[in-house]
């Protein structure tokens, strides 16, 4: 038995945060220490078993003795809490990544991942067996180390899972062929490991890969039967392939949520073993319909967790206060890690920052706060918690444009932060004016003044161009159908658009001066919505720029020859946006001014939450 205090499971999610050494940092025992309290077990990042398979530069590592010491700050620091520490073990076989020198590439093929990777070796014997000492090895490190549970990785398209689907495994010897040849290896992986350390041995699988000859639940039923008979403690049920499935891998919001549950409870039913569910638990209506309608065992959170850390603090009523909700995005905890800088959240700016201590201010201010989007409202929570005195100035409706950001497919989920925004203004009792901040307002009545006025579309000029509309068309009163519909920039926003009006029966060409549609979108939202349009007849046309419009004709250039697009109902303008932020003049003359978000600078949602936290923090 896995002898929890609760039946909470922080999943594994990669940091980034170590060096190309792979020790323990500060940064992980902080972020981990903030996250283990209220939880039952905690599963750190993917642990590389040599360095020449890592997924990450800055992976931790636990392929030497070396890192012993380092992992034992990590598991005590996670002990303190009477919670316990899972070391999840993975072989990434074809999926190493290619871009960190001196990786090499294993698989039960010799063919390399159809979405890309380098072409691997197919494994022969010593391979195989070399593989399994890895395994091994690892496992007596994390036993040295404090873990007090291994987690094996036969899923998500690694080595092992590369072996069992038949989509990947090409074999004609014993490790080839029929089921039980195919899941020879892994079984050997567990034996071997098992054999080698005295802690419970749970295993993460792929209730199914989500591709036509990939891995599917019937084989995982039968699979996990073998291995309750070989005495794992738990099966963890995920979904998908890092190769070809990686929104299904990575639980994206364009997927529906509770598919993977499904396969679990079918998993559960079928074989009677303790099972972790898992997939964008992150609401406290997930836990209970997971709890009263699939009778789980234990719950593996995440990202939940990345947004909250007392996500489940709050859910056992440990600790008071709104849940910071996780929006299934993937901008901060992708984005952020793949680009190098280590994991962050759009919707919490604090996610790699616990190392910094947040004091209150050493002097009571009061300050204005103009502008109740994002910005403004993440400024004035901040500066609220720091002791100051606030007031919010919001013309309209707290939110600014992000009220616009889930009314396209798929982003529902998006509609959840700007309630928990207001409901967190209301409880700090921060004053809301309704109006649009004037001069007057201000001077002589406010210490500081904090501008989140945010940006607005860019201008652009076209002859003939007097009607047009911009993300305000996804409002439900002007949302067409049935309409030939022309947009005009091609990236974030014209595709969020473009998505939006495809399922109405509209025609949509959407026209960019460059090539890259869906410029600065978040990876997996950009490739499953250019998908989606192309699937759909999207007409694309790069390197255009329109000339003038003449009724329901427009005349463009493309690549230095005049064309036209003809019958033209509705035309969409979203070629970028400009900060507005029209008081700062008028007031720095007056009051120390500090402008945040997109009035200082242009981005995405994320940094202007992320800005508008670093500056207030300092005030």
């Amino acid at each position: 038995m896995l002898q929890l205090k609760n039946s909470f499971i922080f999943a594994p999610v990669k940091t980034g945060y170590s060096d190309k050494t792979g020790v323990i940092t500060e940064k992980h025992l902080k972020f981990y220490e903030a996250r283990s309290k209220f939880i039952g077990a905690v599963t750190p990042e993917p642990l590389y078993i040599d360095k020449g398979l890592r997924e990450l530069p800055t992976q931790i590592g636990i392929d030497n003795d070396d890192k012993i010491e380092g992992l034992k700050k990590l598991t005590n620091t996670i002990h303190k809490f009477d919670t316990k520490v899972i070391a999840h073990l993975n072989h990434p076989g074809r999926m190493a990544n290619p871009k960190i020198p001196g990786n090499y590439f294993l698989s039960s093929t010799d063919k390399a991942c159809e979405m890309g990777g380098a072409t691997p070796k197919q494994m022969d014997k010593d391979d195989i067996q070399h593989a399994i000492n890895l395994f091994t090895d690892a496992a007596k490190r994390a036993e040295k180390a404090g873990f007090d549970i291994i987690e094996l990785q036969f899923g998500h398209g690694y080595l092992s899972a590369q072996f069992i689907s038949t989509k990947v495994n090409d074999r004609t010897d014993e490790y080839g062929g029929s089921f039980e040849n195919r899941i020879k290896f892994p079984l050997q992986i567990l034996d071997a490991v098992k054999s080698a350390i005295n802690l419970p041995v749970i295993v993460r699988i792929s209730g199914d890969e989500m591709i036509p000859d990939g891995i599917k639940l019937e084989g995982m039923i039968k699979f996990s039967k073998i291995l309750k008979e070989k005495s794992v403690e738990a099966i963890h049920v995920s979904a998908g392939t890092v190769c070809n499935t990686p929104p299904w891998y990575f639980q994206h919001m364009f997927v529906p949520k509770g598919k993977t549950w499904e396969f679990a409870k079918k998993i559960k039913n079928e074989v009677d073993i303790p099972t972790i569910y898992v997939g964008q638990i992150n609401a406290i209506e997930d836990i209970d319909n997971l709890k009263n309608k699939f009778n789980a065992d234990y719950f593996a959170v995440g990202r939940s967790l990345i947004a909250d850390p007392d996500f489940v603090g709050k859910y056992i009523d440990k600790v008071k206060g709104n849940i910071r909700p996780c929006l299934a995005c993937a901008e901060g905890c992708l984005g952020g890690v793949r680009s190098g800088q280590g994991l962050q959240c759009l919707v919490n700016p604090k996610v790699g920052k616990e190392i910094d201590i947040f004091e209150k201010a050493e002097k009571s201010k009061n300050f204005a706060v103009i502008g109740g989007g994002l910005a403004g409202m993440e400024a004035a929570l901040t500066l609220k918690k720091r002791g100051h005195k606030v007031t919010l100035f919001e013309k309209d409706e707290l939110g600014g444009q992000f009220n616009l950001a889930h009314l396209t497919p798929n982003k529902k989920s998006m509609e959840r932060l700007i309630p928990y925004f207001v409901k967190e203004i209301k409880n700090n009792k921060i004053k809301v004016i309704y109006k649009e901040a004037e001069k007057t307002d201000i001077i002589k009545k406010y210490d500081d003044v904090i501008i989140a006025t945010g940006s607005k579309p860019s201008e652009i000029k076209i002859e003939g161009l007097d009607k047009f509309y911009w993300a305000d068309i996804l409002l439900k009163e002007n949302l067409p159908k049935n309409k030939k519909v022309l947009i005009i920039g091609g990236g974030l926003i014209g595709v969020d658009i473009a998505t939006a009006l495809i399922p109405l029966n509209n025609q949509v060409i959407i026209v960019k001066r460059t090539t890259d549609f869906g410029e600065d979108m978040e990876m997996i939202a950009k490739l499953l919505s250019l998908k989606m349009m192309k699937e759909k007849g999207t007409v694309f046309s790069d390197h255009t720029h329109i000339k003038k419009v003449a009724g329901k004709t427009v005349y463009a250039e493309k690549d230095g020859k005049d064309i036209q697009f003809n019958d033209i109902d509705i035309i969409v303008v979203s070629t970028g946006m400009k900060s507005f932020n029209p008081l700062e003049e008028e007031l720095e003359t007056n009051i120390l001014v500090h402008v945040v978000g997109d009035a200082k600078k242009t981005g995405n949602a994320q940094d202007a939450i992320k800005d508008a936290y670093e500056t207030a923090k300092k005030l």
